[in-house]
């Protein structure tokens, strides 16, 4: 390889692992690496002070005009929408990304919360590490305008994030293959003390397949839905199985061989505070490809 190509993929998991963080789909991903790659392929390397510092820069601010042109989009989205998973094992190439909080879906679905302008602040400085000086110089702004950004993400991630801080993986599959349980064996009583009082749903639909276009709340409200819903997967022999997703553990319900749900959850450390199910039937084809890949890579 040449210098070019040697110095982008030594770099590349945290280019991928940023923009991800920033957009929240595989796909969007890509598109913003490839162009930062023809921009880096243009460039004198040789000229650079600080060869990662420019592509950390470029890469954010590819991400940067996508999201802006993304959120405008989700703004019309048939129902809520969900992030993308990245990967459904450990044996893909990206899974070797850092396995931080920043990288759950729930985690990725709270920085939606946040402006663009903010997400890429905070994750600058606080997931990358940048001082608030070389996150001001790579946004092109101020260093007091940087500080107020992330001051801002922080102050409302604090109050927007699920009652568990910090997820406990082993508590949430225990949580998992007791909701998984219950679905297989539907039962009002089991399924209602699984949820806290004011547990929440969030399905992503799409438009696309059956999903609740509002999120519904209430332990009780939740039981009738998936009381329901297990039912009729009894009828049509759907088979549930537990992976991993962004390194925690997600509820996967196949029909045949046609994944048609893909869930994961937030918990108080007793009991589950929101399930958040992808329906969308494209995001689901390309992540049991993904899944599929992987594990027959596994068997050879």
């Amino acid at each position: 390889m040449d210098l070019h190509t040697t110095l982008f993929q030594q770099h590349r998991s945290r280019l991928f692992g940023l923009a991800y963080r920033m957009l929240g789909t595989p796909a969007d991903t890509e598109d913003v690496l490839h162009d930062a790659w023809l921009r880096w392929h243009s460039q004198d390397a040789d000229a650079l002070d600080d060869a990662a510092a420019w592509l950390v820069t470029v890469t954010t601010r590819l991400s940067l005009d996508r999201l802006r042109r993304a959120k405008t989009e989700r703004a019309h989205y048939p129902g809520p929408w969900l992030p993308e998973p990245l990967i459904a094992e450990s044996e893909q190439p990206e899974a070797q990304l850092e396995r931080a909080e920043s990288l759950t879906l729930s985690f990725l679905l709270l920085l939606e919360r946040l402006s663009a302008e903010e997400r890429a602040a905070f994750l600058l400085r606080e997931v990358l590490d940048y001082s608030h000086a070389e996150t001001a110089a790579m946004l092109g702004i101020g260093e007091d305008a940087c500080r107020q950004r992330v001051h801002r993400a922080k102050q409302r991630l604090r109050e927007d994030r699920p009652r568990q801080a910090m997820p406990n993986i082993d508590t949430q599959r225990r949580l998992l293959e007791r909701f998984m349980q219950a679905l297989q064996q539907p039962d009002m009583s089991t399924l209602r003390a699984l949820f806290a009082e004011d547990a929440m749903s969030v399905a992503d639909g799409g438009g696309l397949a059956r999903a609740t276009l509002h999120p519904l709340h209430g332990a009780e409200r939740l039981a009738r839905l998936y009381m329901q819903i297990g039912l009729q997967q009894q009828c049509y022999g759907v088979r549930h199985e537990i992976r991993q997703l962004n390194g925690a553990p997600a509820l996967f319900g196949w029909h045949g061989d046609t994944l048609i749900s893909a869930s994961w959850i937030d918990d108080d450390g007793e009991r589950i505070t929101a399930v958040h199910s992808l329906r969308h039937p494209g995001k689901l084809a390309r992540l049991a490809a993904v899944t599929k890949s992987a594990s027959s890579a596994s068997l050879h």
